[in-house]
């Protein structure tokens, strides 16, 4: 384990500080190459897996899936600053440039991104020719490569979320990395860059195992949840409609019962793709909201609290009814009584106050929720709004799986169905890294109630403006003089 680390760790300096040639062709005596670190397909597995663990990082700025939950849910209308710490202005109320502190300690997408990426890179430079010692280990390359793959096209999309306009193949995307090498390269057009993106996916998918026996590795189920998601993106509708069937087909929506249970880790239903979170190792996702919690001579203090839903989403569901309103929001008594705050992000709260598993949930990544909803907003954008197979079909199964005596809903146009969609994907993906990239791809405008808003100024960010999309971080423009930085900054 320690030669894939120090493989891993090295391959990561890629986008870090980068010495003068002749620092750089010193040979190394203690650094273990590819060529040895990842002789055996046993290794090749080893660096996969850390591959995984790049996804959870140590620290904010370094954790892909708690930076984009923090980012989509501070940056819109799910969460306003409880009023206990708020150091988030800049973000919060976007204000946020190159040389943004916030940006810098929070989103700064692209180490963590082309650190992952590069990491795959290795991996796949090394696998054809690692040795074979086991039995089943070239039934194993495979998998190996279709994961690598996978976490590739992964990594790729994420950056061009974060950096990129809504897609247009012309438009300016993202450098898309293929090999390990400090060598600058400017960014391409996203029609190339979506180009190598899926190819990557494709291929991944005729790699990966078609089997949910593992969902904290990458599936054909999970790729398929991917590739909707982009298609979703791209606004290739039949595309983005038939992998989220693929997925809805594997994955039954969960039951009202079970519900609650996928928030709590009591069960893993609907849940395709999971990252998987342990006392003491990275983020925990709920310690994005409030400070965990201590216990002094038998006094319970309750951690100060960061964030709260805010009045828009809090109002939204119906509370008595809907089985999501007490999976995602709790009304913390014991903070009320003590005259603090009391509306709390549940969704992630894990374990109780002041124990080591407090704010500790694993991150669930794809949910068949959010393929209803992909698949419903795909399915109007083709006209198919109402009847069997429609936008109404999808959306009122899922009311109906969460809503207890729910009553149908008809939808008379395409736009009718678009809007409750989007009403929809408020309410069930609330806290799970969508919202602000929703209303970009969608061109519409942020805006918050003036109960939400820590000021006037912070009530509405118009459709279209240029800080839907983040700046390239000054670093990274002054350490690859070819990364074009985005328009408005």
């Amino acid at each position: 384990m320690r030669k894939i680390t120090t493989i891993l760790l090295a391959s990561g300096l890629l986008f870090g500080a980068i010495g003068c040639k002749k620092l750089i062709e010193i040979e190394e005596t203690d650094l273990l190459g590819g060529e040895v670190a990842l002789k055996t397909v046993s290794n090749i597995e080893q660096a996969v897996i850390g591959a995984y663990g790049g996804l959870s990082g140590t620290a904010l700025a370094n954790s892909h899936i708690e930076m984009g939950i923090l980012l989509n849910s501070s940056f819109s209308d799910e969460l306003r600053t409880a009023g206990e710490f708020y150091n988030a202005a800049t973000t919060h109320e976007w204000q946020y440039g190159s040389q943004d502190v916030g940006l810098r300690d929070n989103f700064t997408g692209i180490n963590p991104q082309y650190s992952l990426i590069n990491r795959c890179n290795v991996i796949l430079a090394a696998i054809d020719g690692a040795d074979s010692t086991r039995a089943g280990d070239e039934t194993k390359r495979k998998l190996l490569r279709g994961e690598a793959l996978f976490l590739r096209a992964f990594a790729h999309f994420e950056l061009f979320r974060y950096y990129c306009g809504n897609y247009n193949p012309d438009a300016l995307g993202m450098v898309y990395m293929e090999i390990s090498t400090i060598e600058k390269f400017p960014r391409i057009k996203q029609g190339p860059y979506f180009q190598k993106l899926l190819a990557d996916l494709t291929e991944a998918k005729t790699l990966l195992p078609n089997n949910l026996t593992d969902i904290g590795r990458a599936t054909v189920v999970s790729a398929s949840a991917l590739h909707a998601r982009i298609a979703l993106y791209m606004r290739d509708w039949a595309t983005a409609e038939a992998n989220a069937t693929t997925f809805i087909n594997a994955i039954p929506l969960a039951t009202a019962a079970a519900f609650p249970g996928i928030w709590t880790d009591a069960n893993t239903q609907e849940v395709g793709f999971i990252l998987r979170r342990l006392p003491n190792v990275g983020m925990r996702i709920g310690s994005l909201f409030r400070a965990t919690s201590s216990i002094s001579g038998g006094v319970l203090n309750i951690g100060p609290i960061t964030w709260q839903p805010t009045d828009e989403l809090y109002n939204s569901y119906d509370k008595v009814n809907d089985v999501r309103f007490a999976s995602y929001i709790k009304d913390e008594p014991l903070l009320i009584a003590a005259g603090r705050t009391g509306r709390l992000v549940n969704k992630y709260a894990g374990g109780a106050y002041g124990t080591s598993t407090e704010n500790l949930a694993h991150a669930k990544v794809f949910r068949t929720a959010e393929m209803y909803l992909i698949r419903a907003e795909a399915r109007a954008e083709q006209n198919k709004f109402t009847g069997a197979n429609s936008a109404e079909s999808d959306i009122n199964a899922l009311r109906a799986a969460r809503i207890t005596g729910y009553a149908p809903v008809t939808f008379a146009s395409k736009d009718a169905a678009i809007t409750a969609t989007l009403d929809e994907r408020f309410k069930e993906l609330a806290f799970e890294g969508h919202r602000f990239f929703d209303l970009k791809r969608r061109n519409l405008p942020v805006t918050r109630l003036a109960t939400d808003a820590p000021n006037a100024a912070a009530q509405n960010l118009a459709a279209g403006n240029f800080r839907f999309v983040l700046p390239i971080p000054q670093p990274q423009t002054q350490a690859n003089p070819l990364m074009e930085q985005n328009p408005g900054y």
